[in-house]
């Protein structure tokens, strides 16, 4: 393919150089979990090799000295291949061996590129392929991020909505189905319910994490371990398990476990799945703090900024709106990660560097979002109780309690006659001798209302 000049400062060599020229696409560079998520492997990979006697111990320890002072926060700057890249990461994989092997080359008092010496092929890669280690990179990734990001977002959440729960429960209000007016509810248990729907979530998103676990690492290029050591596969499983604190395993089938997407697709599903009710929450609390004069102003979110260049004294429920873009935008990837997986083909799916770019993006903006929603938004939230006690008392919904004592057709005839005329319930039914005052206190007690079997 010719030959390329590369500068004495850069780590990286001529995989590289020709990837930087051929993939100018986003300049989007691989995350910092990603590259860290490659050294794990890089560095169990020289260990276990080390251990099988088919590394030297100068190559293992030096190759092992590399990746710590990479994980140290090193050399993140020679990682510069485009997301967009070629199939299956290779472009990404052999930037990682080549400077892993150029610093190796330096440790040992080596020029650069002296690949007889420390080779990124021979050396760094040995006993791997791009088709292993690219999705056991995406594995732990994808299991580094949910620890990193989204638990703790999304377990704030859960807790704070908790606490709302408790601190609002005895705020009564109107509930609204179809946008129209309902029962008595509590505003309480608004919050309350949205905890259990993020506490299960919490749950899926464990459960499809757990399929990560399995490694197909010492499947080599088809998942048939050529080239390989035969206790290579359990012996990386079980260090990079050890290095990283996740209990991997090789997986009974490398072949399979190289080929498909299936984990990425059901965790992917499981953030969607997740977003979908975050967003639906999102909007639930703009409504409820639309106004201030023209809206229901039941709840106040915390006021984090102007709202308007030209209105004074206007804010925005920004934080709800940032995410609901949020949550659009992880709709969107996961869709992308679906059409990814399905186009593998053969041995072989080659559009692992998107699924792997558009996961671990997923997970981090997901998780960054659910925790500025909790520390910046739910936590601030404030009850507007005289507006909530205003249209709990003055739904026509509230005629529902009437249905064991007056029947359907006539409470709907009660409600027809209310909204036309503004009457209350209690005028009418007095005015027509339906029931007594106290019976009336009785059937009508919005606290008994909203909490029936209390």
């Amino acid at each position: 393919m010719g030959t390329r000049s590369i500068g004495a400062e850069v780590y990286y060599g001529i995989q590289t150089v020709r990837a930087l020229e051929n993939f100018p696409i986003s300049g989007i560079r691989p995350a910092p979990i990603y590259i860290e998520s490659c050294i794990w492997i890089k560095k169990a990979a020289a260990r276990v090799n080390g251990q099988l006697g088919c590394l030297s111990q100068e190559l293992t320890e030096t190759i092992d000295r590399v990746c710590d002072e990479i994980l140290a926060g090193k050399l993140q700057d020679q990682f510069v291949v485009d997301v967009y890249q070629a199939g299956a990461g290779t472009s990404h994989h052999m930037n990682v061996n080549e400077v892993i092997a150029n610093r190796a080359l330096e440790l040992l008092g080596e020029c650069k590129g002296r690949y007889d010496k420390v080779s990124p092929n021979d050396h760094v890669n040995y006993g791997q392929s791009t088709n292993d280690v690219i999705p056991s990179a995406i594995r732990l990734g994808a299991l580094i991020s949910l620890d990193r990001f989204l638990f703790p977002g999304l377990t704030s959440v859960i807790t704070i909505l908790k606490d709302k729960g408790k601190e609002l429960e005895t705020i009564v209000k109107s509930g609204r189905t179809h946008l129209q007016d309902a029962v008595p509810v509590r505003l309480g248990d608004e919050f309350t319910a949205y905890s259990v729907i993020m506490a299960k979530h919490h749950d899926r998103i464990k459960q499809s994490a757990a399929d990560l676990l399995e490694l197909g690492l010492g499947g080599s290029a088809a998942g048939t371990g050529l080239n390989n050591h035969p206790q290579y596969p359990v012996l990386v499983a079980a260090e990079l398990g050890r290095l990283t604190g996740f209990n991997f395993r090789s997986a009974t089938n490398l072949m399979a476990a190289m080929q498909s997407m299936a984990p990425f697709v059901s965790l992917s599903g499981a953030l969607r799945n997740l977003a979908q009710d975050v967003n639906k929450m999102a909007n639930d609390l703009r409504l409820l703090d639309s106004g201030p004069k023209t809206g229901l102003k039941e709840i106040q979110l915390p006021p984090v900024q102007p709202g308007s260049s030209i209105m004074p004294g206007k804010y925005n429920p920004v934080i709800a709106e940032m995410t609901n873009m949020v949550c659009y935008q992880v709709m969107g990837l996961d869709s992308a990660i679906l059409l990814a997986a399905q186009a593998g083909q053969l041995e072989l799916n080659v559009m692992m560097p998107l699924i792997a770019y558009n996961l671990l993006h997923i997970i981090q903006i997901l998780g960054n979002c659910l925790q500025v929603l909790a520390d910046r938004c739910l936590a601030g939230i404030e009850a507007k109780a005289d507006r909530c006690l205003a249209y709990a008392e003055g739904t026509l919904a509230l005629v529902t309690a009437l249905n064991p004592i007056l029947g359907y057709l006539q409470c709907a005839e009660i409600a027809k006659t209310s909204l036309e005329t503004g009457k209350s319930f209690r005028e009418i039914l007095l005015e027509r001798q339906l029931m007594t005052v106290d019976q009336i206190e009785a059937v009508l007690d919005l606290a008994k209302l909203s909490r029936p079997h209390d």
